[in-house]
């Protein structure tokens, strides 16, 4: 048997790939995710997975820097999966492949949060500061998230955190 953190892992994994189809306009499971609702800058949505029901909120970057690169869909989610015991698991999804090892550092207000990256997905690299972080998202107006492509680029994104306690409450009974 697997050890916890393999499992969480992997479970990531799955949920990174399983929301990267979601997302995707041309992926037949877009259909699958329905809109909850829309808070300012933070939408809701929700889907059955094998192991329940998975709901999130999602938002877009306000801006992308630097502005001379085509930076494809960026994405900021947090997930509810109740039938896994996840609570406002935040995760980063980029259009392009993370540089292999690099971290990515989201700042909210004075406080900075490591993520690690596999792909084009990041996650907290402490789990035991998910609950930290999402304090630190209710508390502020925005958040600035720094990551590394594949091919060496520093990016910079900042997302407006509007809408986002609102949002969280709407997916808090998500079954």
């Amino acid at each position: 048997m697997a050890d916890k953190d393999t499992v969480r892992t992997m479970r990531r994994f799955l949920l990174s790939l399983s929301l990267l189809v979601a997302i995707s306009a041309a992926g037949p499971a877009f259909a699958q995710a329905t809109a909850v609702g829309q808070h300012r800058d933070w939408g809701t949505y929700s889907y059955q997975s094998g192991n329940g029901k998975v709901c999130y909120v999602m938002s877009v970057p306000k801006q992308k820097m630097p502005s001379s690169l085509d930076h494809g869909d960026i994405f900021f989610f947090v997930s509810q999966k109740p039938g896994q015991n996840v609570a406002y698991e935040p995760q980063f999804i980029a259009a392009y492949n993370f540089q292999e090892g690099s971290k990515v550092t989201v700042t909210v207000g004075g406080r900075s949060f490591s993520m690690f990256t596999q792909g084009k997905s990041a996650w907290m690299e402490n789990a035991a500061e998910e609950p930290q972080l999402i304090a630190a998202m209710r508390a502020g107006s925005d958040m600035k998230v720094a990551a590394k492509s594949g091919r060496g680029n520093d990016t910079n994104y900042t997302f407006s955190l509007l809408g986002l306690t609102a949002a969280l409450n709407s997916i808090q009974n998500c079954q």
